[in-house]
């Protein structure tokens, strides 16, 4: 079973677990006590967490499983969210993990991963946004399976002396350009995972020898505007990597499919990712229709 894990910015929220369901309501998760729609998919763990759900839906795979707690940016949820992982992960059964949204805490995430590290079968593992920058700066960004940075997160992981995103180096250019070279420097310092997913204007799929696909169609100019919209592809390549395939290649379908489903959804400016959401279903069924060709 694929799991989500990261935070909602709502502080009162406490530690919840229990699967995920996406309905014509919006969003629910089992436990959380409050009504479908009333968790926003506008962006965060929330969007990641929906289109994992309609990527589920349509791979036949049962709903993702969420870890969720409120948390604002104060680190007081992340550090009970860590704190529960810790507790509980040795003794569940889960196959692929996917991090998100957390306050990057070294000692913290580093306890998780030992908990991880002690599950049987040991699952994959996805970081992306907080949790990835804390996997850089612990020095374990060999343990995952897949990142997902932007292009400027990479220049982050391709900085192999900044103890934190704040101190990336200005020389370190992240335009999308330089993206190979970035990821060059990012695996000579062991600051990436396995397989690296680079969201932009094109996307870039890489592992240590170098970008193994690109995907930059179709192109819908005002996606580059939306917020959240990285969120859905993760969400889209966990799903993926859940239901069995190679992790290279579920970003380079994860890719295709987070494009088309903007491409149906014909996004202005002012849409909410929800709308994109709404097109996953049909956008992976299209690309998994042009796998087969």
């Amino acid at each position: 079973m694929l799991a989500v894990i990261g935070t909602i910015p709502t502080p009162s929220m406490p530690v919840t677990e229990g699967p995920a369901a996406l309905g014509r309501g919006g969003l629910s998760v089992a436990g959380l006590g409050i009504a479908p729609g009333e968790i926003s998919l506008d962006r965060g763990t929330p969007a990641l967490l929906g289109a994992a759900c309609a990527a589920c839906g349509v791979l036949g795979l049962p709903a993702p499983f969420a870890f969720l707690v409120g948390d604002e940016g104060r680190g007081h949820g992340s550090r009970a969210l860590y704190r529960h992982l810790v507790d509980v992960l040795p003794r569940r059964s889960l196959s692929t993990l996917a991090f998100h949204y957390l306050l990057p805490d070294v000692m913290w995430h580093d306890k998780v991963l030992f908990a991880v590290n002690e599950m049987q079968p040991r699952p994959r593992l996805i970081a992306d946004a907080g949790f990835m920058y804390a996997a850089k700066m612990s020095g374990q960004a060999p343990a995952y399976d897949l990142f997902t940075p932007d292009a400027g997160e990479l220049a982050f992981l391709a900085d192999e002396q900044a103890p934190h995103p704040f101190y990336t180096r200005g020389f370190i250019l992240h335009d999308d350009n330089r993206v190979p070279d970035l990821i060059r420097r990012a695996y000579d310092g062991d600051n990436a995972a396995a397989c690296l997913l680079v969201k932009g204007s094109t996307d870039h799929v890489a592992d240590r020898t170098g970008v193994l696909s690109t995907v930059d169609s179709p192109n819908e100019a005002a996606m580059e505007a939306m917020g959240g919209t990285g969120d859905t592809l993760t969400g889209t390549v966990a799903a993926l990597i859940e239901s069995g395939r190679d992790v290279a290649d579920a970003a380079r379908i994860a890719a295709r499919v987070n494009r088309l489903a903007a491409k149906l959804a014909r996004p202005t400016p002012a849409s909410r990712i929800s709308e994109i959401i709404a097109h996953i279903p049909q956008a992976l069924t299209l690309a998994l229709a042009g796998e087969v060709r």
